[in-house]
C-alpha cells in the first residue's frame, strides 16, 4: 500500500483516494474516501530524518510547512529547518529550503503559525547541550507571506523551555503558545517533573506573560489548546514515562478559566497516550478535534476524534492509519477557510512527511464511542 504514496516526480506530489474497503475493518471506525498525500521523503535530500512537521494557512490561500530536517534527532549539529510552499490552487509542493540553522548548535521541533496581524510566525528548539534539557526557544518572523524571515532571537532563556503547537488566539486579541519545561538526563525517559505552560503574547505592548505551570501523576510536556467559550480552555497534553507502554498511560487534562493565565492540575483523561504527541482544536463549527495515536504503547493507529459538548467526551472516532507496523507521529491540524481539515504527520520511522484531508461529516461517519 505504501508504494501507491510514491511521488510522480522528484518534487511533485501524488495524490490518491484509498477506499475503506481496501483498508479493511478499522478498530476506530470506517474509512470513506479521504485525500492522502506524501510529501517528502528520503528522496528529498535536506536529510534522511524529517521530524517533526508543522503546517499554517496564509492569508493568501497558500499553505505553509517547516520541517527539521538532518542526520537524526541527536545526530547532527548541521540540520537546519525547512519550509516549503504549496501555492493556492495547485498541487506541487515547492522544492524545501532552509529557513533556519545553527552552526554551532542542534535544531528540533519547529512551529510555524500566521498571526491575525498576517505576521508569520517560526518558532523552533535550539539546543544548546547533548539533551533536550538543555533547550531554549528561538523564533524568526515573516512579514512577506514567509518569503524571507528575520533573524533569530530568543523567546525563552530557561534551559529545557521547548515548543511544539501552534498558539491559539484569545477573545481579546492576546495568544497563547503552548510550550514546556523538560528536565532531566536520560532521553529515553520523560522525567515526572516535566511541566506544561503557556506563554501569552500581548500583540499591542509585544509583552510575554508565563502561565502557572501544570504538574501530573507521570509528569507532561508538549500541551495542545483549544477555545472552549469565552475565557474557557481546555488543553491535552503528552504524558510523561518511558517509551515502553503503560495500562495507565493517559493523555492528560488540563483547563483555564481566565483565558490561559492559570491552569489545573493535570489529570488523567479518558484517553490513551504511548508517550506521544497530540493536537487539539476548535472546528469552525463549534466542535473539537483531537488528533493522537489511540494506543497505550505504539504510535499506530493514527486517530482522529470529534466532541460536541466542549471536550467533555468525544463521541466519534476515525482512524487514519491504521498498518500496526506502522508509526505515525506528531499529528498537527488545521481547518482552512474552505472547511476542510487538514492533518500533517511523520511516518517511516521519522522519514516521510505525509497529509491527510478530510472533513468534520467524514469525522462524524466514524465510530460511535458511547
Amino acid at each position: 500500500m505504501d508504494r501507491l504514496l510514491q511521488p510522480m516526480s522528484r518534487w511533485g506530489t501524488f495524490w490518491i483516494v484509498i477506499a475503506g474497503s481496501l483498508l479493511g475493518v478499522l478498530g476506530g471506525g470506517s474509512l470513506s474516501a479521504l485525500e492522502r498525500e506524501r510529501l517528502f521523503g528520503p528522496e528529498i535530500k535536506t536529510g534522511d530524518y524529517k521530524h517533526p512537521a508543522s503546517f499554517t494557512e496564509l492569508s493568501n490561500g497558500d499553505l505553509y510547512t517547516v520541517f527539521f530536517s538532518g542526520r537524526g534527532e541527536y545526530k547532527d549539529n548541521q540540520a537546519a529547518v525547512f519550509g516549503s510552499r504549496l501555492k493556492a490552487g495547485t498541487r506541487r509542493w515547492s522544492k524545501p529550503v532552509s529557513i533556519a540553522n545553527n552552526p554551532f548548535h542542534a535544531l528540533g521541533n519547529a512551529v510555524v503559525w500566521e498571526a491575525p496581524d498576517r505576521v508569520v510566525w517560526l518558532f523552533y528548539v535550539t539546543r544548546y547541550g547533548e539533551l533536550w534539557s538543555d533547550s531554549r526557544i528561538t523564533a524568526k518572523v515573516s512579514r512577506d507571506e514567509a518569503k524571507t524571515w528575520s533573524e533569530p532571537f530568543q523567546v525563552t532563556f530557561e534551559a529545557g523551555t521547548m515548543v511544539r503547537n501552534r498558539p491559539v488566539v484569545l477573545d481579546g486579541g492576546q495568544w497563547l503558545l503552548p510550550v514546556y519545561h523538560e528536565i532531566g538526563t536520560d532521553p529515553e525517559l520523560d522525567d515526572p517533573r516535566n511541566r506544561s505552560f503557556f506563554l501569552c503574547y500581548d500583540p499591542a505592548r509585544r509583552t510575554w506573560t508565563e502561565s502557572n505551570r501544570i504538574g501530573s501523576r507521570l509528569g507532561n510536556i508538549q500541551p495542545a489548546p483549544a477555545v472552549i467559550d469565552g475565557d474557557h480552555l481546555v488543553a491535552f497534553c503528552r504524558r510523561g514515562g518511558n517509551y515502553d507502554g503503560r495500562p495507565d498511560g493517559w493523555m492528560v487534562r488540563t483547563e483555564s478559566r481566565d483565558g490561559g493565565r492559570t491552569w489545573s492540575e493535570g489529570t488523567d483523561s479518558s484517553l490513551p497516550n504511548p508517550n506521544a504527541a497530540v493536537d487539539f482544536l476548535r472546528l469552525k463549527s463549534g466542535h473539537h478535534l483531537l488528533v493522537y495515536n489511540h494506543s497505550f504503547t505504539n504510535r499506530t493507529p493514527l486517530t482522529a476524534a470529534l466532541s460536541v459538548d466542549g471536550a467533555k467526551t468525544f463521541s466519534r472516532r476515525l482512524d487514519l492509519e491504521t498498518n500496526p507496523k506502522g508509526d505515525f507521529g506528531y499529528p498537527t491540524a488545521l481547518q482552512a477557510r474552505d472547511g476542510k481539515i487538514h492533518v500533517l504527520y511523520t511516518s517511516d520511522e521519522r522519514t516521510v512527511v505525509r497529509r491527510i484531508v478530510l472533513t468534520e461529516a467524514e469525522l462524524n461517519s466514524g465510530e460511535s464511542t458511547h
